[in-house]
């Protein structure tokens, strides 16, 4: 072979690995801009106030996070955007409510008080980011087959077992690893697990037996969280369908098709909206679709963003649960 050939397939050699790392770079890019660079939040109010919201942004305005960001980032690889409601390690109970036009996150007021859930030992807060996907509803009105109860009237829960404690209200793209369901009050509220696409460990984490291998006793923990972590405010431990196990991949994709039709037959006017907001601005052919600057005005007529209100120290206090 000529040394003109071998320095030819040399450098054809030293393109083609070149292609590839700008191929996994645009990719691991891509999920990065869906994930921080395409939203990003204003916060309005207190923090730890009844007053305080959190809205999401893309590059036109205010948007739902419910409505507006799409459920699904790469249909084939099964990847999804999650709205981080909750920092891992912290308390302040956040949700996207669903009766206000936009739809902010905002913390749950439990007898006039912002809501903290309790630290049940050897547990900090939440212990994963906590969230939920858009365009999601669990349907109160559907009786599910395999846990014999009906929906929670919310988008479906996620959480994110990866590192990296993320911020509230960042979108994330997660893989989902499996579920567990459940049971809140007679009420069925699936528990999606997920992992963040950017983690380290995400191409190792494909289903529910992955968990144990690489996050030793981390989903044993989860349900004992589920389990006791409203015991402190007076409330009977939760109980799960299936005995508490944790159902795959495959079985969670089918959950999220599901309350996917749920969330588009509200928004379609299929069924009784009973007064969640369906206000958006980006779904062609809405009827509840508004301009920016119609968004931008509700946003606008809340407070403007303020000190934080103190966190009263009993926030902190450990609980020690010992279960029958």
């Amino acid at each position: 072979m000529s040394k003109f050939s071998r320095l030819s397939i040399a450098g054809f050699i030293k393109k083609v690995i070149q292609l590839e790392q700008l191929r996994y770079s645009t990719t691991t890019l891509n999920f990065a801009k869906l994930a921080n660079m395409e939203y990003k939040t204003v916060e309005r109010g207190s923090p730890y106030s009844s007053d305080y919201r959190l809205y999401i942004y893309d590059n036109n305005g205010p948007i739902s996070p419910l409505h507006d960001i799409p459920l699904v980032v790469d249909a084939n690889k099964k990847i999804f955007n999650m709205v981080v409601e909750i920092p891992r390690w912290t308390n302040a109970k956040m949700e996207i409510t669903m009766k206000e036009i936009l739809n902010p996150i905002k913390q749950d007021i439990k007898k006039g008080k912002p809501r903290f859930v309790s630290n049940c030992f050897p547990h900090k807060g939440y212990i994963w980011n906590y969230g939920a996907l858009p365009q999601t509803w669990e349907n109160p009105e559907h009786l599910d087959d395999g846990t014999g109860c009906k929906g929670d009237n919310d988008p479906i829960d996620v959480i994110e077992i990866g590192y990296r404690v993320c911020k509230r209200g960042e979108i994330i793209p997660v893989k989902i690893i499996g579920t567990i369901a459940l049971i809140d009050e007679g009420e069925t509220d699936w528990k999606l697990i997920a992992i963040n696409v950017n983690d380290p460990l995400a191409e190792q984490i494909n289903d529910v037996s992955d968990i144990e291998k690489h996050f030793p006793g981390l989903l044993k923990a989860s349900v004992e969280w589920f389990k006791i972590y409203k015991i402190p405010d007076g409330k009977p431990e939760n109980q799960f369908a299936f005995n508490g196990e944790a159902k795959g991949a495959q079985f969670a994709l089918k959950i999220i098709d599901e309350v996917h039709k749920f969330w588009k037959s509200l928004v379609n006017k299929e069924v009784d909206a009973k007064g969640i907001s369906c206000i958006n601005t980006t779904i062609e052919g809405s009827e509840f679709k508004v301009s920016s600057s119609e968004a931008q005005e509700t946003v606008n007529k809340t407070p403007p963003l303020g000190d934080a209100h103190d966190i009263e120290p009993i926030v902190d206090k450990w609980h020690y649960i010992h279960l029958k």
